[in-house]
C-alpha cells in the first residue's frame, strides 16, 4: 500500500519550527506550503493544482484569518483529510473572522477538545492558573518557594519597570540559571505608555546589552548583540513576521543578524522591518514559547487588560511566569472577556451547506 502523503503547516515561521520540534517531521509555514508568490501576489496551489497530500493537520488554528483559511482549504484535494488543532481561548486572529471558533461552533465537524490536566501538569501553577483565568477565576499568586508561577506587586510604573529589569538582569538568571536575553521574555500588554514594549525595550537594552557597538536610525538604537524581531514577511531573505533574531555585526552600509544559527544581512534601509525584542507585545508572542514569561500589569493598560490576552502571554511560557503590577489589573483583565465581539456568519453557513463552489483558477 502507498505510504500516506502527510503535511504539517502552522500560520507562522515560529509556529511551523516549533511543530517540527515537537513531532520530529517538516512543518512549513502556510504561505510556503501554498507556494505564496509575492510577485503574483498570489500562491502556486490552489483548487485547479491542489496539495499533494492525503492528510493536512494544521496547528495554531486560532492564529488563521478567514482569507488565509479559504485559500488553504481551495488547496486541498477533495479526498484528503484536514485535522485543525488550536485554542478558542487565545488572541483571534489579526486578520478578519474567527475560524477555529465558529468551525468548532458549526456543530458539523468532529471535534476533541482536550481539557483534561495530567498529573505531570497539576504541579504546575501555570497550566492550573491558566485554567482558573480561562473559566474567569483568579490565579493563586500565593508565591510558594517551589512554584513556576510568581505575582510581585508595584503600584508605581517606574517600580513595574525598574522590578521588571531586574528580574531579567539578575534575579531570575541568578535563581533559575536561565540566560538574560534568550531565555527570558517580557511580555507587555501594549506598546505605548511606561510599562509598555517600548519603553521596557530601551530599558532593558541598557540594562543587558551596554556595551554593544551602535547603531542610530532616528529614534530606533540597534546595538551589536541586541535581541530583535523581524515585523514583515520577508521571503527573499526567508525571514517571516515574528522571528526572533541577535545582532551579530554592524558596518557603515550593513548589519547581520542571528537567526536560530542563519546569518542574514540587512542593508541600513531595511532596518525598519526589524525591531528591539527585549519585550514584544502579547499579540507578537503567539506561537512562540519561552522558557521564562515576565508581564508588566498596569491599569495603565486598561484598554488591553482581557482574558484572552493574559491567558495567552501565561500559555506561551514552559517554565516560569512572573507578573508585576497591581492586583486591580489582574482581577480586570480575568474579569473582562469582552473579546473584541466578531459577528460572522461563518459557523451558520457552514451549518447550511451554503459555501460557494470554487470556480477553477480563481482566488478569493
Amino acid at each position: 500500500a502507498r505510504k500516506k502523503r502527510i503535511a504539517l503547516a502552522a500560520p507562522t515561521g515560529r509556529a511551523a519550527k516549533r511543530m517540527s520540534e515537537a513531532t520530529g517531521y517538516e512543518a512549513k509555514t502556510i504561505h510556503r506550503l501554498l507556494k505564496y508568490s509575492p510577485k503574483e501576489n498570489a500562491f502556486e496551489k490552489n483548487f485547479e493544482n491542489p496539495l499533494e497530500v492525503d492528510a493536512l493537520i494544521v496547528d495554531e488554528v486560532s492564529m488563521v484569518d478567514t482569507v488565509l483559511m479559504n485559500s488553504l482549504l481551495r488547496a486541498v484535494p477533495i479526498s484528503a483529510s484536514v485535522v485543525l488543532v488550536g485554542d478558542t481561548d487565545q488572541l483571534p486572529s489579526v486578520g478578519a473572522g474567527n475560524v477555529l471558533r465558529d468551525v468548532i461552533d458549526s456543530g458539523t465537524v468532529e471535534t476533541v477538545a482536550l481539557n483534561e490536566i495530567f498529573r505531570q501538569a497539576q504541579t504546575s501553577q501555570i497550566i492550573t492558573n491558566a485554567h482558573a483565568i480561562n473559566a474567569g477565576q483568579m490565579p493563586d499568586i500565593q508565591n510558594h518557594r517551589e512554584s513556576d508561577f510568581f505575582f510581585l506587586e508595584a503600584d508605581d510604573p517606574d517600580l513595574v519597570v525598574e522590578t521588571v529589569c531586574g528580574l531579567c538582569a539578575s534575579r531570575l538568571p541568578k535563581t533559575y540559571g536561565l540566560n538574560a536575553i534568550d531565555d527570558i521574555q517580557v511580555l507587555a500588554p501594549m506598546y505605548r505608555g511606561e510599562t509598555g514594549a517600548n519603553n521596557l525595550n530601551r530599558t532593558l537594552q541598557e540594562k543587558l546589552n551596554p556595551n554593544g557597538q551602535v547603531l542610530q536610525r532616528g529614534d530606533a538604537q540597534f546595538r551589536v548583540g541586541d535581541k530583535v524581531m523581524q515585523i514583515r514577511n520577508n521571503y527573499d531573505k526567508d525571514v517571516f513576521n515574528g522571528d526572533m533574531g541577535r545582532i551579530l555585526t554592524i558596518d557603515e552600509e550593513m548589519i547581520s543578524v542571528n537567526f536560530q544559527d542563519r546569518p542574514v544581512m540587512y542593508e541600513l534601509s531595511e532596518l525598519d522591518e526589524l525591531v528591539l525584542a527585549y519585550a514584544v507585545s502579547v499579540h507578537k508572542s503567539q506561537g512562540a514559547e519561552y522558557k521564562a514569561v515576565v508581564m508588566p500589569l498596569t491599569t495603565q493598560h486598561y484598554m488591553m487588560l482581557q482574558r484572552n490576552l493574559l491567558y495567552t502571554a501565561i500559555t506561551r511560557a514552559k517554565g516560569l511566569v512572573v507578573l508585576v503590577g497591581t492586583k486591580k489589573a489582574l482581577s480586570m483583565a480575568v474579569k473582562n472577556n469582552v473579546v473584541s465581539q466578531r459577528h460572522t456568519t461563518l459557523a451558520e453557513r457552514i451549518r447550511a451547506g451554503i459555501v460557494d463552489e470554487p470556480k477553477p483558477g480563481t482566488l478569493v
